[in-house]
């Protein structure tokens, strides 16, 4: 019964709440190569990450851009999260 109330939700779009995001490997590539050679550019913000990308990305659609944008986001707050908590680890505050 729950199988099919997922199925339904998911075929009708009323997937929020209910399932992870899965994103291809191409969206994550191309994410964390920009991050990591323009770390300075990207922050926890996704408009202002959407922004970058767009100049930066000329001729990628609406669809990309948001989900590499989405995925610089959340990229870089599990970055800054495991930095911080490598910090801890060692000792420093």
């Amino acid at each position: 019964m729950i199988i099919l109330r997922v199925m339904l939700l998911y075929l009708t779009g009323i997937t929020e709440g209910i399932m992870g995001s899965i994103r291809s490997s191409n969206v994550k590539r191309i994410a964390e190569r920009l991050v990591e050679e323009n770390r300075d550019l990207f922050t926890k913000d996704f408009r202002k990450n959407r922004e970058v990308l767009i100049r930066v990305l000329s001729g990628a659609s609406k669809k990309l851009l948001n989900a590499i944008a989405g995925y610089v986001t959340r990229y870089v707050i599990k970055k800054e999260t495991r930095e911080k908590r490598e910090a801890e680890e060692l000792g420093f505050p």
